[in-house]
C-alpha cells in the first residue's frame, strides 16, 4: 500500500457512508457502503483475502473517495444509486427494468387504462412493473371485462364534450364503452370505476366484490334477471382471479417478501408483494457474484433495488435471515405459521428459477454448467481442488468365485469410458473384499505413476470404513496419501467416510454432488458385474462341454445362452437340442451325457 493510500485511509471518518475505489485511470472500479468508513476501507488492506478477484481489486486501487451520510439506510440507498449510475467492474449489477410493462392510468379527464413500457412523468399513475407480460395482460383484460372504459385518444375536455365535437364509435355500440365523449356517462360515474380499478390493481378486491353483490341483488329484486346474470358473471370473474392469487390469511396485508439461495458464483433472489393475502407482484433474478459477497450483502442490495424499482412503500418485510435496512423498515424473520409459509414459497420460487437456469445453461453454455458442478462438488465434499478427474472402485464376487474389481473414470462430471479398467484379483485367495481393494488400488496407481499419467483429484471407494482403510494402505505404500482426496460411500444410508474421521458426512439426497457420486458407484457396480459374468461364462466354456469331441466354443456359447447351465443341457431331450444346434451336434452331446450317466450308474 502506498503512502498516499495510507494517508487517505487515516483521514476517513468513523461514520456511516459510501466509499469509491478508483484505478490509475481515475475510473471507479468498486463502490461500497459501511457503518464505519475507516474500519471497512482499512480491512481491504489488512486482511488476507481468500478470493482471487478481491486481491486483484486491492492491487488496482490508487485513489479513494467517500461520501458521509446520516444513517446506514442512507448509505445503502446511495450505494445502490451510485452502482446503477457508474456500473463499476467489481460490483454486482442488477438488471434494469426498462423493458418491463406497467399498467398506466392516464392523467386526463376520463382516464384511459392501458399497458405501456414507457414511464412518463406527466402525473399519470403507473402500477407495476410486471415481470410477466401475460400476467399484466390478464389483469388488464379482467379490468375491461368488469368496467367498460374508453380506448379512444380523444381530448374529452368540457368544451369538446359539450360542443358535441366527438361521436360515439363501435366500442360504444358493442357495449365496451359507455360513451363519455357524448356525455352519455358522467365523469363522477367514470371516476368511481377508476377508483375501483386502482383497488383491484393494488390487490384490494373487497370493495368491488361488495359493489357487484349489491348490484346483482338490486337487479334481481327488480326482476331484471338478465342484467343480474351479467353482474353475476363479473362477480365470478373477480372471485376467480382473487382465488388464483390468494395464498394465506387475508389479514397479512401490504408486506414485501424476499428470499435468496446461492452457490459459489451466483445468487438467486425472489420478491413477492403480498396485499390482503394475495400475491400481486413477483420477481426472480440471477445475480453474478463479483467478490464472494455474502448472502446478507446481496439480499440487502436486492431489497433496496427492488423496492425502488417497484415503487414499494411497505413498512414491513419478511426475510429468511436477518438484514440491516435501518429503523424505518420492520424486518420479520418468521418461524412458524402463515408468515413462514410465505417465506418458504418465496424460497421455493428462487429454487425453481435456479433449476430452470441450470437446465438452460446445460444446453446453451455447457462449460459454465461443468464449472458450476465442479465448484459445487469441491464445496460439498470439502476438497482443496475441483474434482475434474474422479475414479471409483468396486469389488465383485459371487460366493467367492471369480473375484474381480472395476475402476470407472469420470472427467468433468461425465463418464470417460475409454479410461475404464477391469481387474482380475491375483494375490488374494477366497472372498476377501478388503485385501482385493488393497490390491487393485495399488496396481492402478502404481501403473499410473510408472507411466507418468495424470492422477485423479478424487478417489471414491464403494464401501464403508473397512474398504476405505484397505484402499488407504495402497496410497500409503505408494506415497500418495494426502496427495489425492479419497472417500468411501456406504450404500445403506449413503454415508460418506473420510480418512481419520469417525463421523460420516451426509449430503442432501437431492444434491447434484450426491447424484454424481451415486452415478459413479452404480457405473462401477455395473461395469464390474459385466466383467464378472463374462469371466464366469469363459470358465463355463472350459467346463465339461469342452470335453465333448466335435463340440466347439461357438456351439457351447449358443447352448449356454439358450439353456443357461450345463445341468439343464444334460436334462434336455435330443429333439430340443436338435432344434438349437442341429442333429449331428445334438446327437454327440446327447450320447456323451447318456454314456456318462450309464457309467456313473454302474459304478454306484
Amino acid at each position: 500500500m502506498t503512502n498516499n493510500l495510507q494517508l487517505q485511509i487515516k483521514i476517513l471518518p468513523d461514520s456511516p457512508g459510501v466509499y469509491q475505489f478508483f484505478d490509475k485511470n481515475e475510473v471507479i472500479i468498486y463502490i461500497g457502503k459501511a457503518k464505519n468508513l475507516k474500519k471497512r476501507v482499512s480491512s481491504y488492506f489488512t486482511k488476507n483475502h481468500d478470493y482471487g478477484k478481491t486481491r486483484v481489486l486491492v492491487k488496482k486501487i490508487v485513489h479513494i473517495k467517500h461520501i458521509v451520510v446520516e444513517t446506514e439506510t442512507d448509505a445503502l440507498l446511495l450505494e445502490n444509486n451510485l452502482i446503477k449510475k457508474y456500473q463499476p467492474r467489481y460490483n454486482i449489477l442488477l438488471k434494469d427494468d426498462k423493458s418491463y410493462p406497467f399498467i398506466c392510468i392516464k392523467n386526463e379527464r376520463f382516464p384511459r387504462v392501458f399497458l405501456t413500457r414507457r414511464v412518463i412523468k406527466d402525473g399519470s399513475e403507473y402500477f407495476g412493473p410486471y415481470t410477466s407480460v401475460r400476467t399484466a395482460r390478464a389483469l388488464l383484460s379482467l379490468i375491461k371485462e368488469l368496467y367498460p372504459l374508453r380506448t379512444c385518444t380523444y381530448n374529452l375536455s368540457f368544451e369538446n364534450v359539450n360542443s358535441g365535437k366527438h361521436k360515439v364509435c363501435l366500442e360504444y355500440h358493442i357495449k365496451n364503452c359507455k360513451g363519455p365523449c357524448e356525455a352519455l356517462q358522467t365523469e363522477k360515474d367514470y371516476n368511481t370505476d377508476i377508483k375501483a380499478i386502482k383497488n383491484i390493481v393494488k390487490g384490494n378486491f373487497a370493495q368491488s366484490l361488495q359493489k357487484f353483490k349489491e348490484m346483482m341483488l338490486d337487479f334481481s329484486n327488480k326482476t331484471e334477471f338478465e342484467e343480474a346474470q351479467k353482474i353475476k358473471e363479473k362477480l365470478d370473474l373477480l372471485k376467480n382471479y382473487q382465488a388464483k392469487s390468494t395464498i394465506v390469511n387475508p389479514s397479512i396485508s401490504n408486506v414485501d417478501v424476499f428470499s435468496l439461495i446461492s452457490d459459489e458464483n451466483f445468487a438467486y433472489t425472489n420478491f413477492l408483494k403480498i396485499v390482503n393475502g394475495n400475491i400481486i407482484q413477483s420477481h426472480t433474478t440471477e445475480i453474478k457474484k463479483k467478490l464472494a459477497e455474502s448472502d446478507k450483502e446481496i439480499l440487502e442490495l436486492f431489497i433496496v433495488e427492488i423496492q425502488q424499482r417497484f415503487n414499494s412503500i411497505t413498512k414491513e418485510i419478511y426475510v429468511p435471515f436477518l438484514v440491516e435496512l435501518g429503523e424505518n423498515l420492520k424486518v420479520t424473520i418468521p418461524k412458524v405459521g402463515d408468515k413462514k409459509r410465505i417465506v418458504d414459497l418465496s424460497i421455493r420460487n428462487a429454487k425453481y428459477f435456479r433449476q430452470e437456469q441450470f437446465k438452460q445453461i446445460k444446453i446453451t453454455d455447457p462449460d459454465r454448467h461443468v464449472n458450476r458442478i465442479m465448484s459445487q462438488m469441491k464445496k460439498d465434499l470439502r476438497l482443496l481442488v475441483e474434482p475434474r478427474h474422479i475414479e471409483c472402485f468396486d469389488n465383485s464376487n459371487i460366493q467367492g468365485t471369480n473375484p474381480v474389481a472395476a475402476c470407472v473414470v469420470f472427467k468433468n462430471g461425465k463418464p470417460s469410458k475409454k479410461d475404464y479398467r477391469n481387474f482380475n484379483i491375483k494375490t488374494v485367495i477366497g472372498p476377501d473384499d478388503f485385501a482385493s481393494m488393497t490390491e487393485v488400488v495399488y496396481r492402478r496407481y502404481k501403473r499410473l505413476l510408472d507411466e507418468n499419467q495424470d492422477l485423479p483429484q478424487l478417489i471414491i471407494i464403494d464401501g464403508g470404513k473397512g474398504q476405505l482403510s484397505a484402499a488407504l494402505k495402497s496410497l500409503d505404500a505408494l506415497g500418495l496419501r494426502g496427495k489425492i482426496a479419497i472417500i468411501g460411500i456406504a450404500k445403506r444410508l449413503e454415508e460418506l467416510f473420510y480418512p481419520d474421521d469417525p463421523i460420516p458426512l451426509y449430503l442432501d439426497k437431492k444434491s447434484e454432488t450426491l447424484k454424481i457420486i451415486q452415478q459413479l458407484r452404480n457405473e462401477a457396480h455395473r461395469f464390474g458385474i459385466t466383467h464378472h459374468r463374462n469371466k464366469r461364462s469363459k470358465n463355463a466354456i472350459n467346463s465339461e462341454l469342452s470335453q465333448i469331441p466335435g463340440i466347439g466354443e461357438k456351439t457351447i456359447i449358443t447352448l449356454l445362452k439358450k439353456f443357461k447351465s450345463t445341468k439343464r443341457i444334460t436334462n434336455t431331450s435330443l429333439e430340443h437340442l436338435t432344434e438349437v444346434i442341429g442333429k449331428d451336434k445334438a446327437s454327440k452331446i446327447h450320447n456323451y451325457f447318456k454314456r456318462n450317466t450309464s457309467t456313473t450308474s454302474k459304478n454306484v
